[in-house]
């Protein structure tokens, strides 16, 4: 499509007899392409668009995407991230980074690394568009049919997690006799009453929400994020500070080695491992550790690499699985040949 497009300009450059014309027929290549592939015309332009950035900008991903190392799905992704970047050394950057995980990640894998390399390599300007979009907070309602309609919220990250793991601790307690509500029913329920029955409270957040802030970003020597242990979000580590003033939350301190990433080097005895150890699990690995799942670790069983009770409740010996990927394991179709290992961080 690229070559096709670029060969089309150099013909009308060429050829077309007045500006107007130039004009016209350039607009008329996404038809004409569109037309031979089965596209609208706004999708070959938003394909142009990021293969163009790709291309130009990071010669590694375009050469591997030639090769067929990496496909479509993840160009998209890298020309979306190569957009976002201000500073050419930070787009170099990705640019011998990006292939390697590529290669070997899921497409989600992948989104969530690139949103923690822009945030990393550029804090600084990641700090002003996430203070500009906080401005923009919002909520909207709109009805729809049959006498239903949706309320939507634009908020901060950190505030739409707290309220996530919140709702969904409270819709999973055990129902009462008789209450034959869906989970998300109850959730819809729990809105309604959170909003209807009492006052409204600012920075309280009622929920275990985990993230990850390097040592110089918060001591305030350098600006940064507060990354949630998943990695598919992050908010200026000011954000958290602010909501620690508060004196509305309890905090866990977690300390990692910055080298061996160790702080799980103590053993318990029994099967199922203590709060603060599943704590520090959760934070080290963030999802399940079933290949390319992206299941928060929060919501994952903690398992035994090597069965109790010939393998030890440690730290070595454990990691999150998903319900599924620990079926799975269980029956046999999943091994763990090593420890698993948490993502290495985007820069």
């Amino acid at each position: 499509m690229l070559e096709f497009r670029d060969r089309e300009l150099e013909r009308i450059e060429a050829e077309a007899e007045s500006p107007m014309k130039r004009f016209v027929e350039r607009g008329a290549i996404a038809l004409a392409i569109g037309e031979a592939m089965g596209f609208s015309e706004g999708q070959v332009q938003h394909r142009l668009s990021f293969a163009d950035t790709v291309r130009d900008q990071s010669p590694t991903t375009w050469d591997a995407f030639g090769q067929g190392r990496v496909d479509l799905a993840r160009v998209r992704e890298i020309g979306h991230t190569i957009s976002q970047l201000k500073r050419a050394e930070s787009v170099h950057r990705l640019d011998t980074r990006v292939v390697e995980y590529a290669e070997t990640h899921t497409v989600a894998e992948l989104r969530a690394w690139l949103k923690r390399f822009v945030r990393r390599v550029e804090a600084d300007l990641a700090t002003e568009r996430a203070e500009d979009e906080r401005a923009k907070r919002h909520v909207s309602v709109q009805h729809g049919d049959d006498s239903m309609g949706y309320l939507n919220a634009y908020l901060a990250s950190h505030e739409l997690a707290a309220i996530a793991d919140r709702l969904r601790k409270e819709a999973r307690r055990p129902a009462a006799p008789g209450d034959e509500r869906t989970v998300a029913q109850r959730e819809a329920d729990l809105v309604v009453a959170w909003l209807l029955g009492s006052d409204a409270a600012e920075t309280v957040v009622d929920a275990n929400i985990g993230v990850t802030i390097d040592a110089d970003v918060l001591a305030g020597a350098n600006p940064g994020f507060a990354e949630s242990t998943d990695g598919t979000w992050g908010v200026p580590a000011a954000w958290i500070a602010a909501v620690i003033a508060s004196g509305s939350t309890f905090w866990h301190r977690i300390v990692v080695d910055p080298v061996s990433d160790d702080v799980l080097a103590h053993e318990y005895v029994g099967r199922f491992a203590p709060d603060v150890l599943n704590i520090a699990l959760r934070f080290l690995y963030g999802t399940c550790q079933g290949p390319g799942c992206m299941v928060p670790a929060e919501r994952c069983d903690m398992d035994h690499r090597e069965p109790w009770p010939e393998g030890p409740t440690t730290g070595d010996n454990l990691g999150p699985l998903c319900r599924r990927h620990h079926t799975y394991k269980g029956h046999g179709l999943l091994h763990w040949s090593t420890r698993p290992q948490p993502a290495s961080p985007a820069a």
